[in-house]
């Protein structure tokens, strides 16, 4: 039986919820035990009447909807579900015999079906996927307020705010506001960590398509065998496994908007027939026939170098360009100054409170460490960065003994050093940033990247030790120290030759 929702304080998270539409009593009884062990709620209804009534009062985050209810056509009750809520995601309940009607439906803006009996497993990762769909398409990403940068106090989601107020990101925030309205294929470039997805939905959100479907598809997670059916769907029999037909994201999203993630990972054939749906917005099903029209928009994300893998034959240079529309290029956390003190104080004050820490300040030996770290991981390390030391700390003052030992030692930044590929990425996305922000001094900041990029690979192939790494590069040793203090290279567990004094060692550590 349907119950009622109990009230909430504000600023408190809003608890996922499904409702379940059908009139077999068996059916809504194990959709509830599918997910009583879950932070999902269950309603469930028997009538599409009482249905749409709870939808009124409630709003739901996911439906699921029986195609055969006593007093209502399932065409009929999902136009009415769609007029209460365009963006609510109607998975539809079909016995094998009435498949047909489920899938018409996803071809009109269902999300998906479920054959009975029941798949309990298939029927929580569903639920789940849709319940997520949802919340990227409600939840509004928050911009910095007038660009200063201040954190909306009032959502206790971090994960759904853009914080900073770095000339970087104000061009990022300048761009949002120049493309979300035109129809037109972005490409948001950045190392993993630095946001790429919450651009995506901000550009969605303040988009003409924002009242339609927003599908997110991680190329880099889904096997090349499976991704051309996630995207494009596939007829039954097409492949072994392929029990029945598939809708694709693309033929589902029509009049939406899908963000590709890493689609630098995907496969010539794949890349193929996206490049032939961007030029005609017209594809076909895995193993089917008829040409299928659709309307979406593309918003691609990746941290590879695409012009390089394009050289390279890796990656069609046709499809680079089409995707190419509008570049955002995303700068990494260390590249954004002061923003680096500005998330530390957002993560301490959303963190103390979550974690029951009354904390009254910060070390400055802290905030040395901390800016001067490289943060290959970005924000979604730091993060977790502070959340681990603040998990550490006892006392009134978050204390250096507290913060993870890659970050006290700083070492990370030789150890972990990125391909060839990658810091080529990296320059080339510092100059198309730096571009943006009409700079004056271009050239020689290009050098000093490329020569901080050539001293942390040559240090991590001495692992640290100063005498080898000055004769690999031709200079001397008192050159080498002065380039690691310009550039604020720090260096830990040292590895040092006999003749190498100590003392050389200690004046080389910043």
């Amino acid at each position: 039986m349907p119950h009622a929702r109990t009230a909430r304080p504000a600023g408190e998270c809003k608890i996922p919820s499904i409702l379940a539409i059908d009139d077999d009593r068996s059916t809504l009884y194990l959709v509830q035990k599918t997910f009583e062990d879950t932070a999902i709620e269950v309603r469930v209804a028997s009538t599409a009447k009482q249905g749409l009534e709870m939808i009124s009062e409630n709003a739901p985050d996911a439906i699921l909807l029986d195609v055969m209810l006593p007093d209502m056509s399932s065409s009929e009750s999902f136009q009415k579900i769609k007029a209460l809520d365009s963006r609510l995601p109607v998975i539809f309940i079909t016995a094998g015999g009435t498949s047909d009607t489920a899938i018409e439906a996803v071809k009109s803006g269902a999300y998906d079906y479920l054959l009975k009996p029941l798949d309990m497993e298939r029927l929580r990762e569903l639920v789940s996927q849709a319940v997520e769909m949802r919340r990227r398409m409600n939840v509004p990403v928050r911009l910095p307020d007038k660009l200063t940068g201040t954190v909306d106090e009032e959502s206790p989601e971090l994960d759904d705010q853009m914080i900073g107020r770095s000339q970087p990101m104000l061009e990022v925030y300048k761009s949002i506001g120049r493309v979300a309205a035109q129809d037109v294929t972005v490409l948001i470039r950045g190392e993993s960590g630095t946001g790429k997805e919450l651009v995506a939905r901000a550009i969605y959100q303040h988009s003409s398509r924002s009242r339609a479907p927003f599908l997110a598809v991680n190329c880099a997670a889904i096997p090349d065998a499976l991704l051309e059916s996630e995207l494009f769907g596939h007829e039954k029999g097409s492949f072994t496994g392929a029990d029945r037909q598939r809708i694709g994201k693309f033929e589902q999203c029509s009049g939406g908007t899908i963000f590709l993630d890493e689609v630098g990972d995907m496969s010539p054939l794949v890349q193929g027939k996206l490049l032939r749906l961007l030029q005609e917005q017209r594809f076909e099903r895995v193993g089917g026939n008829e040409t299928i029209q659709t309307d979406v928009r593309i918003i691609a994300a990746t941290h590879r170098d695409l012009e390089g893998m394009s050289n390279a034959g890796k990656f069609r240079s046709d499809l680079y360009y089409r995707l190419n529309g509008f570049t955002i290029a995303i700068p990494p956390l260390r590249d954004r100054g002061d923003d680096i003190v500005v998330l530390l104080n957002t993560f301490m004050d959303v963190y103390g409170r979550q974690f029951g820490k009354n904390l009254q300040g910060i070390a400055p030996e802290v905030v040395k460490l901390l800016v001067e770290y490289p943060w290959p991981g970005n924000i979604r390390e730091m993060q977790c960065a502070v959340r681990r030391a603040l998990l550490q700390t006892n006392g009134p003052v978050l204390l250096a003994e507290s913060l993870p030992q890659e970050i006290r030692t700083g070492f990370r930044q030789c150890a972990n050093a990125s391909s060839s590929a990658e810091d080529l990425a990296g320059i080339e996305r510092l100059i198309d940033v730096r571009l943006m922000t009409e700079t004056k001094d271009l050239y020689a900041e290009t050098l000093a990247a490329m020569e901080r990029c050539l001293l942390t690979r040559v240090l991590t192939y001495s692992q640290g030790n100063q005498s080898q790494a000055s004769r690999i590069l031709g200079i001397t040793r008192g050159s080498l120290r002065n380039k690691i203090h310009a550039h604020k290279i720090h260096i830990g567990n040292v590895v040092r030759q006999e003749d190498e004094p100590a003392e050389e060692l200690e004046g080389a550590l910043s």
